[in-house]
C-alpha cells in the first residue's frame, strides 16, 4: 500500500534510514521507494535532482535538528552546564542510545566525503565550536575548551562506530556517561 504523503519533509527520515543503512553508494532506487512508499515519478517532483537532492535535504534536516536540539543550548543558554547536559542528553536520543549511525559522520568515511565535503566539515565544526563556547563560559581557557570539545564530539563518533562494530550499545552510553562526568562541573 503506497504511503501517504504530504510534502517531501515527510519522506526525510525514511530517506535518512535508507542512508544510514545502505550507504549513500548502495540505496538503490528500489531500496527508497520501498522505506518511502513513493514512485519513481513521485521522488522525482520531490528531489528533481535525484540521490544527491535527498541527501542534501537529509543533511540540511540533520543540521536544523542539531542547531535546534544541541548547538542553541549549548551557545544561547545562561547556564553553559545545563546546555551541556542537554547536548549528551539529545546526543543520546538523536543517536538512539549508541543504536543508530552517525549518517554525517558514514558520509565522512564513506566515497562521498568529497561530495559531501564543505557539509560535513561545517556539521563537526559547529558541534566542536558551540561545546567549546559553553566550556569557556563554564569557566575553562579557551584553548582547553577548544580541545575538550574535539574530544568530546572524537569520543561521541568514536563510540558510535564502536557501539556497531560490537553490536553493544552500552558502549555508547560508558562513553556519554564520561562525558558526562569530564564536561559536567561536580
Amino acid at each position: 500500500m503506497a504511503r501517504v504523503v504530504a510534502g517531501r519533509e515527510d519522506v526525510l527520515q525514511h530517506l535518512g534510514e535508507v542512508f544510514r543503512t545502505q550507504g549513500f553508494e548502495g540505496a538503490s532506487l528500489a531500496a527508497i521507494t520501498a522505506a518511502t512508499g513513493l514512485g519513481k515519478g513521485s521522488l522525482y517532483h520531490f528531489f528533481p535532482g535525484g540521490k544527491d537532492e535527498m541527501a542534501e535535504a537529509v543533511l540540511d534536516a540533520i543540521e536544523a535538528w542539531f542547531r535546534d536540539r544541541v548547538f542553541a543550548p549549548l551557545r544561547d543558554g545562561t547556564d553553559p552546564a545545563a546546555g551541556i547536559a542537554c547536548m549528551l542528553d539529545e546526543t543520546d536520543r538523536y543517536f538512539r542510545s549508541g543504536r543508530r549511525v552517525c549518517l554525517v559522520g558514514a558520509f565522512a568515511l564513506g566515497e562521498v566525503r568529497d561530495r559531501f565535503a564543505s557539509r560535513i566539515r561545517r556539521y563537526f565544526a559547529e558541534w566542536r565550536d558551540a561545546l567549546a563556547e559553553a566550556l569557556a563560559r563554564a569557566g575553562h581557557p579557551p584553548a582547553e575548551a577548544q580541545d575538550m570539545a574535539e574530544e568530546a564530539v572524537a569520543a561521541i563518533q568514536g563510540a558510535l562506530v564502536l557501539a556497531r562494530a560490537t553490536d553493544d550499545a552500552a558502549v555508547f552510553a560508558r562513553a556519554l556517561s564520561r562525558l558526562r562526568t569530564r564536561l559536567l562541573p561536580r
